[in-house]
């Protein structure tokens, strides 16, 4: 089979996207580009880069999912500066205790697969995406899938891409100096 260019095989890929934001599920693309980019980032879609980046990825989400419904519950409780000390509590244990996995667990030890979970889980609930927007279990669901997307992404960009060191088409024909 013969490959396409990189940047043809990535654009198709992006394409989806499109789709996967409309209503009535309203999915945030955005989080499949973090995954992706996250993935390449690492060294690229690799099995082993694969085994380190899924598992991490809905741990920061689920992490940051138990953040907001605390900071709600503390919000019913607290006002003022308790109530920011008491969001800086949340933040601290929960923070540290989603890290303190990566030490316990080897499969959970790429902590910025954690964050990129973490700060995609923030920006689909407050971006109001997911098909219920705002609300934090739907915002859950669809980060943690739309995450999972992007390292698969990734691997098809690969797959189905000429190696990006490969001879240009228009190289043939240019003139040499």
């Amino acid at each position: 089979m013969k490959k396409l260019p990189a940047e043809v095989v990535a654009s198709l890929l992006a394409i989806t996207t499109v789709l996967i934001a409309l209503p009535p599920y309203h999915l945030p693309p955005w989080a499949i580009f973090i995954s992706w980019a996250a993935t390449f980032a690492m060294g690229g879609p690799t099995p082993e880069n694969l085994r380190k980046i899924w598992p991490t990825l809905p741990v920061g989400s689920l992490f940051a999912f138990l953040i907001v419904l605390c900071f709600r519950q503390a919000s019913t409780q607290f006002t003022g500066a308790s109530f920011i000390v008491a969001q800086m509590v949340i933040l601290f244990c929960l923070n540290g205790s989603m890290m303190f996995l990566a030490r316990v667990f080897p499969a959970l030890s790429f902590i910025p697969g954690m964050f990129f979970g973490f700060a995609s889980y923030f920006a689909t609930l407050f971006g109001g995406f997911g098909p219920v927007p705002h609300d934090p279990v739907a915002a859950l669901g669809a980060v943690i899938a739309m995450n999972a997307l992007g390292p698969a992404y990734a691997w098809l960009k690969e797959r189905y891409s000429a190696p990006e060191g490969a001879k240009k088409p228009w190289q043939g024909w240019q003139q040499e100096a």
